[in-house]
């Protein structure tokens, strides 16, 4: 049974070894489709900070207007209140004058009316008032309990964040000082290998440390479905000098990457769907490329682990 598997490994790494020039423009092909794709993802995340801070503002603008509808109505009561106390004091009027004088009691009748009409007037227009406050009042409510669901779920994805990134960080101990770092930010959870962990140089192939580090962090994220996977291949700026298939460190990056998503592919619970290989050369460096020690940590794979933002974004279309 060794002695097939041996075989047959042999033939795979024969096969892989001479791509031909069409597979070649496909893997580009496709590394430009992931490359948008990234993009897109990248626009997408701002553009749902964005709404979230346009909904937090309008969500201040409805709490102004509530205030100033509140205001609106408590005048409305004085006025309100004024007026019934005038028409108390015309009514006692009313009566003193109604033994002295039909005149005046006719006078008294006709601003008694008069201001009736008025009271009416007033009471008609504090209800819509009130009726308006109602409605703007729910709305406030409705879309405050919106946000605050919002809120709730980007603190749960955050704390899920964080509850991933310990855990990874438990499975990989044993590669602490090794060339492997786990951080937290900006929502998302970054595991960086060194290549010292995982290549020789100018070299693909994983090696037995490496592939120990990457099947470790497999286990985790096979743990974690709800979880989009990059896996970026990065390298210093030393031309590459190899020969063969490759022609730059771009490719070699590429190479990298994909490497590393086929070992993850060997873990079956995890959705191949989740993960994205991509290269990106010397192009996003993390140190100086003037010093040995800075370019030696330029040369890495990095692991760039994304919430899934579906249930985000329907909560954002629903404000």
């Amino acid at each position: 049974m060794k002695k097939q598997l041996a075989t047959s490994l042999l033939g795979i790494a024969l096969a892989t070894s001479c791509v031909s020039p069409k597979v070649y423009k496909d893997l580009e092909s496709k590394y430009a489709t992931l490359k948008k794709e990234n993009k897109a993802l990248a626009e997408e995340n701002e553009t749902l900070q964005h709404k979230n801070t346009a909904t937090e503002n309008e969500l201040s603008q409805l709490q102004q207007a509530y205030q100033e509808a509140i205001a609106e109505r408590d005048q409305y009561q004085q006025d309100y209140n004024a007026a019934k106390s005038n028409l108390d004091n015309l009514k006692a009027s009313y009566e003193a004058l109604e033994k002295n004088s039909s005149a005046a009691i006719a006078k008294n009748a006709q601003k008694n009316r008069e201001l009736l009409a008025q009271l009416e007037a007033k009471e008609a227009a504090l209800e819509a008032e009130n009726s308006r406050l109602e409605k703007l009042k729910q709305a406030l409510e409705d879309r405050s309990n919106r946000v605050a669901e919002l809120e709730r779920v980007i603190a749960a994805k955050d704390q899920a964040m964080s509850q991933l990134k310990d855990a990874i960080s438990r499975a990989l101990t044993d590669f602490e000082g090794k060339g492997l770092t786990v951080e937290q930010r900006n929502g998302k959870v970054y595991v960086s290998m060194e290549n010292k962990l995982l290549f020789q140089s100018g070299s693909w192939a994983v090696g037995t440390n490496g592939k120990r580090a990457v099947k470790q962090l497999g286990d985790v994220l096979a743990d974690n479905p709800e979880i989009d996977i990059l896996i970026e291949g990065h390298t210093d700026n030393v031309p590459y000098s190899g020969r063969g298939q490759l022609s730059n460190n771009w490719d070699l990056s590429t190479k990298r990457a994909t490497a590393i998503v086929n070992i993850l592919r060997e873990n079956p619970s995890i959705n191949p769907s989740s993960l994205t290989a991509a290269g990106r050369g010397e192009f996003a460096p993390i140190a100086s490329n003037e010093t040995a020690e800075g370019r030696a940590k330029n040369r890495r794979i990095e692991v760039v682990l994304t919430p899934k933002l579906d249930e985000i974004s329907k909560l954002l279309n629903d404000l």
